[in-house]
């Protein structure tokens, strides 16, 4: 009778369903940020990216639903072949849950489609093209910070609405400088400007002599900077030694970072606009964040990005806290219809497009009299609010959204 017993009892619990902590897979919730460590983005991303990561699961005392949270990051290289790989490798065999990330746009792209694939999250934190969420969109990534479209609606409307009209790009020639240069150039002559011209250079170029003397000789009023990170750096210094703001034209970095700004120098940076979704010295929450972020880091601030590591890393985790399961369409779904508001972008949602919508703001570089100390370096301009910031979402051609 006792053997009858405890075999029924058995085979019920067989039948019943797992307690929620069971249904984490491998009894472990694994993030990994493959990022560019190494190359152009470094000071964007990179450890930075992993620190901000790791402050996101110390927040959740490295559990979530009774299950350990295990980190690991790789360098991407900037590599579209190199994401594939390592995407693959990470979801298939080395069991990661999401991956946050991964590096310039084309890289992104391909890790993307590989999620897509495997149907595990992507949370795209750190390519700027607008196609992450157009053309190549998919239901398992969420394209987080920024992008192209936000920064033409921001940086790119105010220049030509205070009267730049005529624009010569310097473009990075990949997804990401493809896709600003495409929407900037939609705002200018939406707004009655004109692009007299563009070049293309090759990513992580030393010198842009040539490149410089071709927006010279365009006479172009704005001397647009379609490129990032070190790129950026090296352009605006090269920029400076040409004359090309002292001939009259103005230069105009379309994506720049503090970190830009601070290899740069105020000196010759001072001025310069910029549309950012973050900036660490904005509100409470955001100095809070960086205040942790600076200790991890040997005092530097952090970029929008790596914020956006963070803001992406602790809403993964919550969310699976509040599901009691790291299963990707789940997770997916909950993150599409619930509020993403946090301290670093504030109100925030999820479109079905995959766009997490924010408000952005137009910033200004201080003089060097005006910076109070390290990291001071920008003054609030204006607030875009995010569904004036980003593109509509029937404009995007992403297959996720009925076209009407």
């Amino acid at each position: 009778m006792h053997r009858t017993l405890a075999l029924s009892a058995l085979v019920v619990g067989a039948l019943m369903p797992p307690p929620a902590s069971a249904q984490i897979s491998d009894d472990t919730v694994k993030l990994g940020v493959l990022t560019d460590m190494s190359s152009v983005y470094a000071d964007i991303l990179g450890p930075g990216s992993v620190a901000a990561t790791q402050l996101a699961i110390d927040d959740f005392a490295g559990k979530v639903a009774g299950k350990k949270v295990e980190l690991i990051h790789a360098d991407v290289l900037n590599k579209a072949d190199v994401a594939a790989t390592t995407a693959g490798r990470w979801y298939d065999t080395e069991k990661v849950d999401v991956i946050l990330g991964a590096g310039g746009s084309a890289s992104s792209i391909s890790a993307s489609r590989v999620a897509a694939d495997k149907k595990r999250v992507f949370l795209a934190t750190d390519p700027a093209s607008s196609d992450v969420t157009g053309k190549h969109c998919n239901a398992y990534t969420v394209h987080w910070t920024y992008d192209t479209a936000s920064v033409a609606n921001g940086i790119g409307a105010a220049i030509v609405k205070a009267g730049g009209k005529s624009w010569f790009f310097l473009t990075a020639d990949y997804a990401f400088g493809h896709a600003l240069e495409r929407d900037i150039s939609a705002i200018v002559t939406a707004n009655g400007g004109t692009v007299v011209g563009s070049v293309k250079h090759p990513l992580n170029t030393s010198d842009f002599s040539s490149f410089l003397l071709q927006a010279q000789a365009s006479k172009a009023q704005i001397v647009a900077l379609a490129n990032g990170g070190g790129d950026t750096i090296n352009a605006i210094k090269q920029a400076a030694e040409f004359g090309i703001t002292k001939g009259g034209q103005k230069l105009a970095a379309m994506v720049i970072f503090v970190t830009d700004v601070n290899s740069v120098g105020l000196s010759l940076a001072q001025g310069l606009q910029l549309t950012e979704a973050f900036y660490w010295d904005r509100t409470d929450g955001t100095r809070a964040f960086a205040k942790r972020f600076a200790a991890k880091m040997g005092g530097r601030m952090p970029t929008s990005v790596q914020a956006g590591n963070y803001s992406a890393a602790r809403l993964y985790l919550k969310t699976v806290q509040e599901l009691g399961t790291d299963d990707a369409d789940k997770v997916m779904a909950k993150l599409k219809s619930s509020p993403a508001d946090d301290d670093i972008f504030g109100k925030s949602v999820i479109r079905p497009d995959g766009r997490k919508v924010h408000d952005t703001y137009l910033f200004e570089v201080k003089t060097p009299a005006e910076s109070k100390g390290p990291w001071d370096f920008y003054k609030m301009v204006g607030t875009i609010p995010g569904d004036q910031a980003f593109r509509p979402l029937d404009k995007g051609d992403c297959p996720l959204v009925a076209k009407k």
